[in-house]
């Protein structure tokens, strides 16, 4: 506490409460850096390659910076970048329109992007479940007492054909997390598989059940030990090998191969079962929405899609806010690509001051291992956003420490909950946290990413975000 004389002059007081003040903040600051400097020249940490930096956003001045310039391997905190170019560019109205119409007895399909068609996600707003849609689409004919249809056409290029990015491991390209990205997306195009034991036999079920993939049964039954299925891919598309072993129920989610066609395949499916038959076939084509009777609608709005994105880290929101930067800024509407996503998403940066050389843009989620982002280019980002209007909108989207998403088992105690508004991230070799906490002097925006990292290095990541917030 500091005692100021009743007799100095009134300036001299703030004068002296200023300086106290500001002592203190330095003295703070100072044991800050102190921490952190030994969080991460820990033993354990010898080998990973930490590049942080930590800022007070209101003044700008930088509280503790180690690599700042360093550009690494990001993971998931690639989706900040995307999802804050997404609400900037598109804007905070901006909804994904999926219609269905008719014209001649043909049922026309015209895809969005949306990545969120089909997912019942009832705790973001702005999302929706595509049963009601499909539900919607069967109502809508049979309203026009209409039995039968003939071709079911597809017009999913609002996004280009190049479904799977080039970078992704082929190897995990049947996991929910590298499933293919379309125009027309389903149910994260995935299905999930469930195998149990009955009559002596294991049975395999789909949801949705569906017919759309062809399962080939190769799963034992076993009276010990845990059940363990997996799928893998043959030279044939949507057939797929479930192996291991079985001894209680078990499920998995497995990505599936072409999602606009696994939506008009589950369309028809639902259509017969209301009693319209389908006729025709399956047709890909560029339709003239001019000419078309709409039938139905579907809207997600860009809160619920970047709230999946960055809170619960969900991979195929992010491609398609890359794809849609894509298609809106540079093909017009249509074709969206990873590579017109990357010149938007590096346009962006470039416009906040970001040098070129400190980062790099492959893909919009940070499963490619050729992204890089510098932790001063992560703050910029952030830094941006937190300083716009759009702020209230996009910390909403993040995970709450102790809280929700990916952040729900972290920062519980009573001291942090809550005070950490953060994006996890991680691939083998990568972790990283870039976000806002709270402390007592305020809050601070910090980007902590490292490489190299092995199985410490979350707990050492977690321990500097509550150095900042103990001493901060």
């Amino acid at each position: 506490m500091v005692e100021i004389p009743a007799m100095l002059p009134e300036n001299t007081k703030k004068y002296i409460i200023c300086l106290a003040v500001g002592l203190m903040a330095a003295s703070c600051n100072a044991s800050l850096q102190g921490k952190i400097t030994q969080i991460i020249s820990r033993k354990d940490q010898a080998k990973v390659k930490f590049a942080v930096l930590v800022i007070e956003p209101r003044s700008g001045s930088q509280i503790f910076s180690h690599n700042k310039n360093l550009p690494l391997i990001p993971a998931s905190n690639m989706k900040l970048v995307t999802s804050s170019a997404a609400l900037k560019i598109l804007g905070q109205k901006f909804e994904y329109v999926t219609k269905a119409g008719i014209s001649d007895k043909k049922l026309i399909i015209i895809g969005s992007g949306d990545p969120l068609l089909g997912i019942a996600a009832k705790s973001s707003p702005g999302s929706g479940d595509v049963n009601g849609f499909l539900l919607d689409i069967v109502k809508a004919l049979k309203e026009q007492n209409t039995t039968e249809i003939e071709d079911i056409v597809i017009d999913s290029f609002v996004f280009d054909d190049v479904r799977v990015h080039p970078s992704w491991p082929r190897e995990q390209l049947n996991k929910p997390y590298a499933c293919e990205v379309s125009g027309l997306n389903y149910n994260a195009n995935c299905i999930k598989i469930s195998a149990f034991q009955k009559d002596g036999q294991v049975k395999l079920l789909t949801e949705p059940n569906t017919g759309y993939l062809t399962l080939i049964n190769k799963v034992k039954l076993t009276k010990k030990g845990q059940s363990a299925i997996g799928a893998y891919r043959t030279e044939k598309e949507n057939v797929v090998v479930i192996g291991g072993k079985c001894r209680r129920a078990a499920s998995f989610d497995a990505a599936i191969e072409r999602p606009a066609a696994f939506f008009a395949y589950m369309l028809a499916e639902n259509l017969n079962k209301a009693g319209i038959k389908t006729s025709g076939h399956l047709i890909v084509a560029n339709i003239n929405q001019d000419k078309l009777q709409i039938l139905a609608e579907h809207r997600t709005g860009i809160t619920g899609v970047l709230e999946q994105c960055n809170k619960d880290s969900f991979q195929l929101a992010a491609e398609c806010l890359l794809k849609t930067l894509g298609a809106r800024r540079i093909t017009g509407g249509k074709a969206g690509s990873w590579q017109g996503g990357q010149r938007v998403v590096t346009d962006y940066l470039e416009s906040l001051g970001a040098d070129t050389g400190s980062f790099n843009i492959d893909d919009g989620s940070g499963l490619s291992s050729q992204n890089r982002l510098s932790a001063a280019v992560v703050v910029r980002v952030i830094s941006d956003v937190y300083s716009s209007d759009l702020w209230p909108v996009f910390k909403e989207t993040l995970a709450a420490g102790g809280i929700d998403g990916t952040l729900r088992k972290y920062f519980y105690q009573d001291r942090y909950r809550g005070k950490v508004l953060a994006k996890t991230g991680y691939i083998s070799g990568v972790r990283a946290l870039s976000g806002v906490c709270t402390a007592r002097q305020g809050e601070y925006i910090f980007s902590i990413l490292t490489n190299d990292a092995n199985y410490k290095t979350k707990e050492a990541i977690f321990d500097i975000v509550k150095a900042i917030i103990d001493e901060g």
